[in-house]
């Protein structure tokens, strides 16, 4: 195990981070937000010398970085930048206990949207705006961020793959171009333009512009904190569809904007993993127009509702346009299935993704065609690519963990004594970093009647569901801590 590469890396994020709260201090000088600023102004100071204690410690560290390395170094990293992240939330003592300020902004880094806060509009402007940029710097990655801005040299380039694949959504993560550093500062292009573009709908909507900001950070990394107790409620039929939009254009592959980009338009059309999600969103949305109606006074109304909220929880976003908790239990339960299926693979949303869920369906046909035609070679092929038998093997071990994961969590988390419904939809919505669940922490409700070890079991499911389960699993590893 690298060390001093791992502290090395650590202490270039935490400067990343550093610079990120500079303008939430801004901001709360500008309002006068003395506790805000209180707060801010010593958290930046421990995070600088945290800083400088690493830079002196590691600033000669040497490169060799395997795929060990990488995998822990994400999985620390993500820790850190929520232990030092949340410093401002409880020096300033709008979030008084500190778990509490820690599990606030893990959720919003893991762009889960999942709050203990009980009114958010009683929180200061500053602290509004670093809770909902922490879903857009935590929607495409910080270690993505990283490597967009980093010059790497020959000897180093090797570890930029495996940091990339510890970090990235989605069963493999390929290159755009040869380049990693080139990858990495393609896929931030893109994601800045749509959340600029998205911060322009809104503005033409009439939403005030720092409301429209913190929206388009929280839409952009799919995490669904919002500035008002109602979410997305009280704004207007246009405001909610512009959302529901962008929601979904979030939710896609991010290779096939590139592919857009350089006008290969046949691969995108023909793309059978946002096809799948095209036809799960539209499919979801019939089914739960058809159960609810008569629920609103307008098939307009209904609709927009029905799309949203596919939108929202199918992307992970977790933002609310209605109490869906109210809904009729069909349409509950379409919504809790989308849950577990999440977005594309390579976007910001979360879940299982739908390209695995493609996987494991071509995978189950494969081998329902093998026992009938046993001595037939058969073989998984996506885009008329040919699957390799390791992306398959990950996607098998990934369903493994997944599910032991959610059984684990379950069964603590239940100690608290909330209801079965209550407590499976708590640990999905954390897991697969959607937000809200149903009952006791739907669109109304939040987490914070749970109690400190529920907490902290579900912000390590919320770091696990970001960071595709493993950078999180080989932390608990013996062997990852030996030199061998």
């Amino acid at each position: 195990m690298n060390y001093r590469m791992m502290g090395k890396f650590i202490y270039q994020i935490l400067v990343i981070e550093w610079i990120f709260m500079i303008p939430a201090l801004l901001i709360s000088f500008y309002y006068h937000e003395t506790h805000a600023v209180h707060g801010y102004l010593l958290s930046l100071a421990i995070i600088a010398g945290i800083i400088l204690l690493l830079y002196l410690m590691c600033k000669d560290a040497p490169s060799g970085f395997y795929a060990k390395d990488g995998l822990t170094c994400v999985g620390i990293s993500w820790i850190v930048m929520g232990l030092l992240g949340c410093l401002p939330f409880y020096f300033s003592g709008e979030i008084p206990a500190f778990i509490d300020a820690f599990f606030e902004i893990v959720s919003g880094f893991t762009t889960t949207g999942s709050s203990i806060v009980p009114e958010v509009e009683k929180l200061s402007m500053g602290i509004l705006y670093w809770r909902s940029f922490s879903h857009w710097v935590g929607g495409m990655g910080v270690l993505v961020f990283l490597l967009a801005i980093a010059s790497v040299d020959k000897r180093s380039s090797g570890y930029t793959m495996h940091l990339l694949r510890a970090e990235s959504p989605g069963p493999d993560v390929g290159k755009l171009v040869p380049k990693m550093r080139r990858t990495a500062s393609i896929l931030y292009k893109i994601y800045i333009v749509i959340t600029l573009l998205n911060i322009i709908f809104l503005l033409i909507g009439h939403m005030p512009l720092f409301e429209a900001v913190c929206t388009a950070f929280g839409t952009a990394g799919t995490g669904g904190f919002g500035v008002k107790n109602d979410s997305i409620a009280g704004y207007s039929p246009y405001l909610q569809n512009v959302c529901t939009i962008f929601m979904l254009l979030f939710g896609v592959n991010f290779s096939c904007y590139y592919l857009l980009l350089i006008k290969q338009f046949k691969n995108v059309f023909k793309d059978e993993e946002l096809r799948l999600y095209i036809g799960i969103v539209i499919a979801s949305i019939g089914l739960i127009v058809w159960n609810l109606r008569g629920f609103y006074g307008s098939m307009e109304e209904t609709v927009r509702h029905a799309a949203f909220q596919v939108s929202s929880i199918i992307t992970t976003t977790g933002f609310a346009s209605t109490d869906f908790d109210l809904w009729p239990g069909f349409s509950k339960s379409i919504l809790l299935c989308l849950m577990l299926v999440g977005a594309c693979a390579g976007s910001t949303g979360g879940g299982f993704k739908v390209g695995r869920l493609l996987f494991l369906l071509k995978n189950l046909r494969r081998n329902i065609l093998q026992v009938i035609h046993p001595r037939k070679v058969q073989v998984v092929r996506n885009n008329n690519r040919v699957v390799r038998e390791k992306v398959l093997d990950n996607v098998n071990a990934y369903l493994a963990a997944y599910v032991m994961i959610i059984f684990i969590s379950f069964i603590i988390i239940s100690i608290d004594g909330f209801s079965i419904t209550t407590n499976i939809s708590a640990v999905f919505a954390c897991f697969n970093n959607i937000g809200p669940g149903f009952e006791a922490v739907g669109p109304t409700c939040n987490f914070a009647s749970y109690g400190v070890l529920s907490k902290l079991v579900l912000i390590l499911d919320m770091l696990a569901g970001r960071l595709e389960i493993f950078p999180i699993l080989v932390l608990f590893s013996r062997n990852t801590w030996t030199r061998a």
